[in-house]
């Protein structure tokens, strides 16, 4: 359930980050739809639909395309549903946010999205997903139920920020001349905002942006709640969580420690050096590896 909520939201953000970015063009390419899609995971369901990369299709196919299991709208339509199967297990709140997110997604997504509303419809999309996460927060026992809850925000999270990051810097960048020149700065706080983070970098860092120190903020920095190094820790905390209550190591703790070791023990000028890239596709193909070790440990065959 969690894991799709925050699918729903991350999906916003990405296509947003891409949007963005695209306005920062001015030579007309489309490339960055079809980057976004890339990023998504979504290039074989898309192209089986349409010929081109378009913006009103790929806004469409990831917002409201129930064909897409990764779009918006199909991502709350299975959120909704898990919960209504585990309803007595949350809290009423949670039940009515949830509920009322999906209400508010199948109207605002009941007919196509256009660019011009693109901006509304990605902040409702944010902001009804925060309201499932403060009721949940707010209302919730602290038992292995929220565990799995936080869970799933977080594996999904840390996906979600490392295809963020992946989608500017190996995909967007026009050319390798761009790095450090002003579009690649400001693509860089285009990649800030979609996450949140850029008031909270320029607390930071006395609003003086460099790639390298957003790329370290956004991967290794313990005091952002989207970054990967904060999600790898908190899987590790509500793993050791779910020890205690059941009294069971995991092979899933094993290699969530892993990961949060293998993060906390780099440095930027190490992950600069050896290829941003690569290093998210390892990160990314071990959350993988994660999220289907939690299936098995716990049974999670749904």
């Amino acid at each position: 359930m969690f894991r799709y909520l925050e699918r729903a939201e991350n999906t916003a953000r990405l296509l947003e980050a891409g949007w963005h970015i695209a306005l920062t063009r001015s030579d007309g390419n489309t490339n960055e739809w079809e980057s976004i899609v890339r990023t998504a995971g979504q290039t074989l369901a898309y192209e089986a639909k349409y010929e081109e990369y378009t913006a009103q299709s790929v806004i469409n196919f990831l917002l409201r395309d129930m064909d897409n299991p990764s779009s918006v709208m199909a991502s709350v339509d299975l959120a909704r549903s898990n919960a209504r199967q585990v309803r007595t297990a949350l809290s009423g709140e949670v039940w009515e946010a949830t509920n009322d997110c999906w209400m508010t997604m199948k109207e605002a997504l009941a007919r196509p999205v256009s660019e011009r509303s693109l901006h509304d419809t990605l902040a409702l999309i944010r902001n009804r997903a925060s309201v499932v996460r403060g009721a949940l927060h707010g209302t919730m026992l602290r038992n292995d139920i929220f565990s799995f809850a936080r869970l799933g925000t977080f594996v999904e999270r840390a996906d979600a920020t490392a295809r963020i990051l992946d989608v500017k810097y190996y995909v967007l960048l026009p050319s390798a001349a761009y790095v450090g020149s002003s579009i690649d700065n400001a693509q860089w706080e285009v990649i800030l905002r979609s996450v949140s983070a850029e008031r909270s970098y320029s607390w930071l860092h006395a609003g003086s942006a460099s790639p390298q120190g957003i790329a370290e903020f956004l991967i290794l920095d313990q005091r952002m709640p989207r970054s990967l190094a904060f999600c790898s820790t908190k899987v590790v905390q509500y793993l050791r969580h779910l020890e205690r209550d059941y009294g069971t190591r995991h092979q899933s703790q094993v290699i969530a420690e892993c990961i949060a070791d293998c993060v906390q023990e780099r440095t930027i000028e190490s992950i600069f050096q050896n290829g941003l890239h690569e290093f998210l596709g390892e990160y990314l193909g071990d959350l993988v590896r994660l999220a289907n070790q939690i299936e098995e440990d716990f049974r999670f065959y749904g």
